[in-house]
């Protein structure tokens, strides 16, 4: 815990550091557990230890389960990844379900009444 602090200290107060993108790579053939949000308490171990600002991944593809990575303190911010590639609408279909205000192009509009 004090070398993630440390660490996270050192390279904040240099100017280094502002937002960690908390991901495991998954670049290397290995065997992974996955299930939505298994990359999330990486990002929450770094956020508490290390006190910067984290990013969570990891098969975050609702929006209940981003609005509560976020609400939770678990990450500042949520990176979505392949799903955007999936369904670049994501955040429009997030607002809806979540119901929070969006602004919508007029070109658009008609598709998410």
């Amino acid at each position: 815990m004090d070398k993630f602090r440390e660490a996270g200290e050192r390279a904040a107060q240099a100017g280094c550091v502002t937002l960690v993108d908390a991901s495991s790579g998954a670049v290397v053939p290995f065997p992974i557990r996955d299930f939505p949000g298994y990359q999330v308490p990486l990002a929450a171990r770094i956020r508490k230890e290390a006190g910067i600002a984290t990013g969570a991944v990891g098969k975050i593809t609702t929006p209940e389960l981003a609005e509560a990575v976020v609400s939770l303190e678990q990450a500042d911010l949520v990176f979505l990844g392949r799903e955007l590639l999936r369904n670049p609408y994501w955040p429009l279909h997030a607002a809806k379900t979540l119901r929070a205000e969006q602004p919508v192009l007029v070109q658009y509009a008609r598709a998410f009444t």
